[in-house]
């Protein structure tokens, strides 16, 4: 059994859209809530649901207020985060 699990939900592979999922036995935490940004398919991916229940995300992270790091956070609360 892990100690914990880390779910890449977007930024790896690209430079924008960072969103780290980070779970244990105890808590759920989110770093990162970002946009993808500079490609033709942005808008339809950052309209696309979560891979992962927002409702279940007990704490959010972030590193830093750029867009690609924080610009989901508005859809994250629409979606259940609170």
């Amino acid at each position: 059994m892990s100690l914990f699990n880390i779910t890449f939900a977007g930024g790896a592979g690209t430079v924008t859209g960072a969103n780290f999922l980070l779970k244990t036995a105890d808590f759920s935490a989110l770093i990162d809530c970002g946009l993808l940004q500079g490609t033709s398919d942005a808008d339809r991916i950052n309209a696309a649901s979560f891979s992962y229940d927002p409702r279940s995300v007990q704490f959010l992270f972030v590193t830093h207020a750029h867009m690609d790091h924080i610009g989901k956070i508005p859809k994250l609360v629409k979606d259940g985060f609170s």
